[in-house]
């Protein structure tokens, strides 16, 4: 037995010494990225020495704006359909999280606010209020999925004033047991590995991980795995998203959900084999009058999925008749 682990140690060896230069992808500019994966209505604001990628859209007198922050490895594209939907009544503004998209990686922060590379989501919050007030924005509906779930209930509890409404879309902060993870997300959270995966990224990879997260994988398209791929690359974003997996706390200051006092929707993917719907039902347990809706064969990202399903459940709550 011995001999025969070893034989199959040595050749999975050999492999990986042959995979590694076919997988090796260099870091990609921001400019290279900007013609595909930020056109109008793109634009890039500074806030605070950062350059935000951001979308800014509908009516600008309305007194609530809708902000929708995106999850772990994604970016604001995964919005695009809510935002179509909504715009003709609401003002929605999407972002690339520092670390993510577009925005890349903490540069030029107020070291009295932020501390070099911490990517943790109490950071996000404040970062969050900070684009708020760059945009003149004194309250609105705040809203994420997963990472930006986390960070939303966490702006809710950090300024409750600013916060009218909030929308949890498989959010993460509770303690709980991951599922089904991501294989590039062991990758790079191991501290030798997590080097070496800032030089590669298989494309393969990229597909394995979307097909973790996605309740139907028939429904991810070639466009989907070209931005998820392309965005990755963007300089530094590799070894920001090692960061944000080392960092991360399961369960840190959960304790806070339960003082949310805003008006609180919960979206649910039911085939979420990342974040299980116990996580929402947590939420709605912890935060009083909120409202759990669960989507049958959706996973880890239902707006994104199907937003023809889960927009309704968001526009009754935010009292908006049904688009025929």
């Amino acid at each position: 037995m011995g001999d025969v682990l070893r034989r199959v140690l040595g050749v999975l060896l050999i492999l990986t010494a042959i995979a590694i230069p076919l997988s090796r992808e260099p870091d990609r500019s921001p400019e290279s990225l900007v013609a595909r994966w930020a056109p109008a209505p793109s634009d890039f604001i500074e806030v605070k020495g950062q350059v935000v990628h951001l979308r800014d859209e509908g009516p600008r007198d309305d007194p609530s704006p809708i902000v929708l922050l995106h999850g772990t490895s994604s970016s604001l594209h995964t919005w695009e359909a809510w935002a179509k939907n909504l715009r003709a009544q609401r003002r929605v503004i999407s972002f690339d999280l520092p670390g993510f998209g577009l925005t890349g990686p903490w540069a030029g922060q107020d070291a009295s606010r932020y501390a070099p590379d911490d990517y943790r989501a109490d950071t996000y919050a404040r970062f969050v209020l900070d684009v708020m007030d760059r945009l003149e924005v004194p309250r609105a509906v705040v809203g994420g999925n997963s990472l930006g779930g986390d960070v939303a209930w966490r702006v809710a509890a950090l300024a409750p004033q600013r916060v009218e409404r909030l929308v949890l879309v498989d959010a993460t902060g509770p303690p709980f047991e991951p599922g089904n993870v991501p294989l590039g997300w062991y990758f790079v959270r191991a501290p030798v590995l997590g080097t070496l995966a800032e030089h590669i990224l298989p494309r393969a990879l990229v597909v394995q991980g979307l097909t973790s997260v996605w309740g139907n994988p028939e429904r991810i398209t070639g466009e989907l795995v070209d931005r998820h791929f392309e965005l990755a690359l963007r300089e530094g974003n590799r070894h920001a998203l090692g960061l944000r997996l080392r960092q991360l706390e399961m369960g840190e200051g959960a304790e806070r959900i339960a003082t949310l006092r805003q008006p609180t929707l919960i979206l649910w993917g039911r085939r979420d084999r990342l974040v299980p719907p116990s996580v929402g039902e947590y939420f709605q347990k912890a935060i009083p009058g909120s409202e759990l809706v669960l989507f049958d064969g959706l996973g880890h990202v239902p707006h994104e999925e199907d937003p023809a399903r889960t927009l309704p459940a968001l526009r009754k709550f935010l009292g908006l008749q049904p688009v025929p």
